[in-house]
């Protein structure tokens, strides 16, 4: 299994104490910066943007990792500014099946690693035919949209499967990072069902408690 990695959702963040919060990450290692991308489109909701991405990539040394919720992203995701070690999310439902490989082949020339997002209402098996081009899998554990969201049943199972399906077929070095509901008494369990990023918001680390000790608890969690 990968080495569990943490993604905190910066939507989630409080934006008066940013520069703050990007610090205290800095120091305690975070592996990810979580980025939500809506266009009010793929989602009823809009949320950040490309100058949002440039800015943040100004700011810290701390990957991005881009999840771009909008219709047909083949055009688009050049203007986010990714490169080396980033994340960038596209995901199956939001665009038509034959721009899907040239999308994530595009993400791959920029440098940055090329995730194909899954809602939980499409079966896993849609993935099996871009393993060869994904570095990993970003498996909606909510409909995507907005924070706060409860678990959709079922998602557990889903990790399992996939993550059985990844290493029966020679892709273990395949990612799954985990969104929604990522809390202190499910983040364990999507662990153990083989997840391996996480990406965390106000029901765990950006919650109550002091951010560093937030942080540790959740590490100690994952294992």
């Amino acid at each position: 299994m990968l080495k569990p990695s943490i993604s905190p959702s910066l939507m989630c963040a409080d934006i008066f104490s940013l520069r703050e919060i990007i610090r205290d990450f800095e120091k305690n290692s975070i592996e990810y910066l979580h980025i939500d991308v809506m266009d009010g489109e793929f989602v009823p909701n809009f949320c950040l943007g490309t100058d949002y991405c440039r800015r943040m990539k100004a700011q810290t040394d701390i990957p991005l990792d881009i999840h771009l919720m909008v219709i047909n992203p083949l055009n688009k995701i050049e203007a986010f500014g990714f490169g080396a070690g980033d994340i960038v999310s596209v995901h199956y439902e939001s665009q038509a099946k034959d721009e899907i490989l040239p999308c994530l082949k595009k993400i791959r020339a920029g440098g940055a690693k090329a995730f194909l997002a899954i809602n939980p209402d499409k079966p896993v098996e849609v993935l099996r035919e871009y393993f060869d081009e994904i570095d990993g899998v970003l498996l909606m554990t909510v409909f995507p949209g907005f924070a706060g969201q409860k678990m959709v049943e079922g998602s557990l199972e889903r990790i399992t499967a996939l993550r059985k399906m990844l290493d029966e077929s020679g892709h273990a070095d395949i990612s799954i990072e985990v969104d929604g509901n990522v809390n202190y008494e499910k983040a364990p369990l999507m662990r153990k069902a083989g997840a391996d990023i996480f990406v965390v918001g106000t029901s765990s680390i950006l919650g109550p408690g002091g951010l560093t000790e937030n942080i540790q608890k959740m590490r100690n969690l994952l294992g």
